[in-house]
């Protein structure tokens, strides 16, 4: 089969490989579209320390199954699917309490670390465990399935707190998961959307899919404006989407006393925060990691119009040209959003 292989930091190679072997337990996938992440894009060059190569990357898939391992009951060969990007034991502890993002033995597809190595969806085929596998229904492309992981991570982040559409909350990072949280929030019915980054052109997109106003970290006096419109108290809500020492600061910054900050974002391995304001501050703060389940309702979402995912998709290609365009999605060039890959 072709694949594209991140065989060194910054350089690729589409070549052929074998096609995986599936386990007893496990199908393999004729990929029909894979979505390239933001972390793709920082792992080519090694900055996440979470692409070690030689990696095929890629965890944003949909696809067909071609075949099935000989204990496989619940899935037939020519089901339409997707698959999370995480691989959970299903037997572990935190698997048994509910929470398979917490997975003691987790592996993320198409991440390749210290501790293991998970080949993914940039290749012709990929095999899954059947566990992690939901059924797609006719009325939703292949494409807009590649969309499906990145909703599901937002939504878990949002789910991370109580809902109260009376706060007023701020999403750092006007990304791919920040503009969907933007959306889940619009839907879930709050209406002081605060949005911030560093590049006017995804402003405009958080203002598009529902945010009420947008500040640009590097043009705005941040604070002095959130205050203002937080009646001097400041943000009972922040989701950083981002994860650097600079934008988890200006988060701390802006949350008013005994309110919250929801991590998702993790560029940076290790940051400085300043320690005594979320003490005197009494924050609380959560991480978000990946996506527990959300799968179904997220699906449902897109079935049903309740989110936009469409308009995300900047450009459907052949993975043979994926080298070209992962290199302009990282030289951040003009009008890209989702590039999605077509083996």
């Amino acid at each position: 089969m072709k694949a594209l292989i991140l065989k060194e930091y910054n350089k690729f190679e589409y070549s052929d490989i074998a096609i995986p072997k599936i386990k007893e337990n496990e199908v393999l996938i004729k990929v029909k579209a894979c979505g390239i992440c933001g972390s793709d894009i920082y792992g080519m060059d090694g900055s996440t320390g979470r692409r070690i190569p030689p990696i095929i990357m890629g965890h944003e898939a949909s696809g067909i199954i071609s075949e099935i391992g000989k204990n496989v009951k619940k899935w037939k060969i020519g089901n339409k699917v997707t698959f999370d990007s995480t691989i959970y034991c299903g037997n572990c502890y935190y698997c048994l309490q509910g929470h398979f993002n917490l997975c003691e033995n987790r592996r993320v597809i198409g991440v390749s670390c210290n501790e293991y190595s998970q080949n993914g969806a940039f290749a012709e085929f990929i095999a899954v465990p059947e566990n992690i596998l939901y059924k797609l229904p006719d009325n939703i492309t292949f494409e807009e399935a590649s969309m499906i992981e990145a909703l599901s991570v937002a939504y878990h982040a949002v789910k991370r707190i109580s809902f109260d559409n009376n706060n007023i909350p701020v999403v750092i990072g006007a990304g791919m998961i920040g503009i969907l949280i933007i959306q889940i929030l619009k839907f879930f019915g709050y209406k002081n959307i605060i949005a911030i980054d560093i590049n006017d052109e995804k402003l405009e997109y958080a203002e598009k899919f529902g945010a009420n106003f947008i500040f640009n970290f590097q043009k705005d006096k941040i604070k002095e404006k959130i205050f203002k419109i937080t009646h001097n108290r400041g943000a009972d809500l922040v989701f950083e989407a981002v994860g650097i020492s600079s934008t988890i600061n200006i988060a701390i910054d802006i949350l008013k006393k005994g309110a919250a900050l929801i991590c998702i974002g993790n560029l940076c391995s290790k940051i400085e925060i300043p320690l005594q304001t979320i003490v005197k501050k009494e924050l609380t703060i959560y991480g978000s990691c990946c996506s527990n389940g959300e799968y179904p309702t997220c699906i449902d979402m897109i079935i049903q119009k309740k989110v936009d995912v469409k308009s995300f998709i900047s450009a459907v290609i052949p993975l043979s040209e994926g080298v070209k365009w992962f290199k302009k999605l990282y030289n951040h060039k003009s009008g890209l959003f989702k590039v999605i890959l077509k083996p």
